[in-house]
């Protein structure tokens, strides 16, 4: 399979990199990126084509990864031509296949992603929707290239993709948050700012890793941190008391509600 990404950000980056790193040929993938910096520093980095504009590469690619800003898709997508029977892969947030499949004269070999950040070091996850005009191969390939950076789900309705984005999407900013909060209390409470920057920090990254590895669920895996009239307790009855579960539902949907937002205005025109 030839692959050829549109737009050659952070993201598109990672899935070269990974791509390449599980022995995926250079000279299958190529990629189009308009600002010469970046074209200059993949072709450094990974040895693939990288143009300026759609080339005989982009032609001649099974598959097409769309990778540039969801403001910018619209735009970018009338410069393809030639689709035949080309897979189409976007990992724009909020652009929906309707939308795509119109700006481009009507092609239905649509896969939508939602990946998120931690694919920049092969930690991620993605959600993925595909048209019923996909076929299984096509999902296979789709799937194998998001796999070159992490974990892949699929859902079935297009509509799950904005809850998808409220959780994984956008999760790794509340996590971040969460060792911020982690880290500044410790210090209020008298940890040097390193020491309490390192324990924060690897204690989530140490819990998740357990969470993963774990034949435990995670309520049971806190449950046996939690000792009765112990520190842990005393600190979850906090989070009780000040309805923090009921936060994190109102927070999420207000993520999901957004990118529902989102979709309806980028998919305009």
């Amino acid at each position: 399979m030839k692959i050829a990404f549109v737009g050659g950000g952070n993201m598109a980056r990672a899935l070269i990199g990974g791509l390449v790193g599980k022995g995926y040929e250079r000279a299958s993938i190529s990629v189009v990126e308009v600002s010469a910096p970046a074209r200059e520093r993949l072709a450094s980095e990974h040895a693939v084509h990288a143009s300026a504009a759609p080339d005989a590469h982009t032609g001649a690619a099974d598959a097409l990864v769309l990778a540039v800003k969801p403001q910018d898709m619209r735009a970018a997508v009338k410069s393809l031509s030639s689709l035949d029977q080309k897979l189409i892969i976007s990992i724009a947030a909020g652009v929906r296949t309707d939308a795509l499949s119109r700006w481009l004269g009507g092609h239905r070999r649509l896969v939508r992603c939602m990946p998120n950040t931690p694919a920049l070091i092969g930690a991620g996850i993605a959600a993925l929707y595909a048209l019923p005009e996909v076929d299984a191969e096509e999902k296979r390939r789709a799937e194998a290239i998001l796999r070159a950076v992490g974990e892949v789900v699929w859902v079935d309705d297009e509509r799950l993709l904005d809850p998808v984005t409220a959780v994984s999407g956008s999760g790794p900013a509340y996590v971040f948050w969460f060792i911020e909060q982690l880290a500044a209390s410790g210090e209020k409470l008298g940890l040097p700012k390193s020491t309490s920057m390192k324990l924060a920090m690897q204690t989530v990254l140490g819990a998740a890793k357990l969470a993963a590895q774990s034949a435990d669920a995670p309520g049971e895996l806190r449950r046996q941190v939690t000792s009765k009239g112990g520190t842990t307790e005393a600190a979850l009855k906090v989070f009780e008391q000040e309805r923090l579960a009921e936060k994190i539902m109102q927070a999420l949907e207000a993520a999901s509600r957004r990118g529902s937002e989102l979709g309806d205005e980028l998919g305009k025109g």
